[in-house]
């Protein structure tokens, strides 16, 4: 009970350090994802970036849509059944649990996010213990910076199994880590923490495959708190160094592995995809 009232008592202060004036990564994330969990703050910076680079407007989609070709691989192929997903926000997290457990509903799935306006939102919307139709899955939730790969460990190893593989998912999350050797000393960490079997997902805003990304780029990072750096195709793929690169390899998220019914788009998305395996 003690703890209880502890974990409550830090998720008021945490909330009392929002500000709505200033556009947030992963409420604008949320926003141009159908969300609802953002201000008018972030859906004018969303509407400014589509603005300078349309090509924004369609991630959402390519995500959802390599999420799934993702998950299937990593269920039916991998053999993976647990899920500990590092996200700027939790705007798919509903979608996300839903369509794992719809491919194995006895998952287990962690997600992981620092936004206290989200996450009390995602703790409303998605369920914290098993539920109906899903007996066996179980889901949760950890409060904790990419940047702290340290607690994040710490905190899956109570919900997830780190004796069995575990799919780490960083969807967008490293592009926030400005440093290029940081953010592959924290995908390292995170590998080194799962056993062999385990797969790390990555995808990030590329920075050679849409020129206007570099201007969008640069007028989010003169309003908000939380920089963003955009990396090339080779720069992805040294984020995984050491691990085993499923084919195809880093490629344009719209590549890996398309199926029929993906959405399609005459332009390339810009943001880069890879998985890899931990031998």
């Amino acid at each position: 009970m003690t703890g209880a009232w502890r974990q409550n008592e830090e998720r008021r202060d945490k909330a009392l350090l929002i500000d709505a004036t200033v556009p947030n990564a992963g409420r604008v994330a949320n926003y141009l994802d159908g969300g609802r969990d953002n201000f008018e703050a972030d859906r004018k910076a969303a509407q400014s970036l589509v603005a300078v680079a349309p090509l924004i407007g369609l991630i959402a989609p390519a995500w959802h849509a390599f999420f799934q070709r993702v998950v299937r691989y990593l269920v039916r192929e991998a053999g993976v059944r647990q899920f500990l997903h590092i996200a700027i926000t939790l705007a798919a997290s509903n979608y996300a649990d839903e369509f794992i457990w719809s491919v194995d509903p006895g998952c287990r799935i962690a997600f992981v996010g620092s936004d206290p306006l989200v996450l009390a939102h995602a703790r409303a919307l998605i369920r914290s213990e098993p539920g109906a139709g899903h007996p066996e899955g179980t889901i949760g939730y950890i409060c904790a910076e990419v940047t702290d790969p340290g607690a994040i460990v710490a905190g899956a190893r109570e919900m997830l199994d780190f004796s069995q593989p575990v799919a780490v998912a960083l969807p967008f999350t490293l592009g926030f880590v400005a440093d290029t050797a940081a953010a592959a000393g924290i995908v390292s960490e995170l590998a080194s923490a799962v056993p062999s079997g385990s797969h790390v997902v990555i995808h990030h805003i590329a920075s050679e495959l849409d020129p206007a990304l570099a201007a969008a780029a640069w007028r989010w990072n003169r309003v908000s708190s939380q920089p963003v750096t955009l990396r090339s195709k080779d720069e992805v793929a040294g984020l995984v160094a050491g691990l085993d690169l499923v084919p195809p390899g880093v490629v344009p998220i719209s590549e890996w592995r398309p199926a029929p019914g993906d959405p399609h788009s005459e332009q390339v998305i810009p943001l880069h995809a890879v998985v890899a395996r931990k031998p």
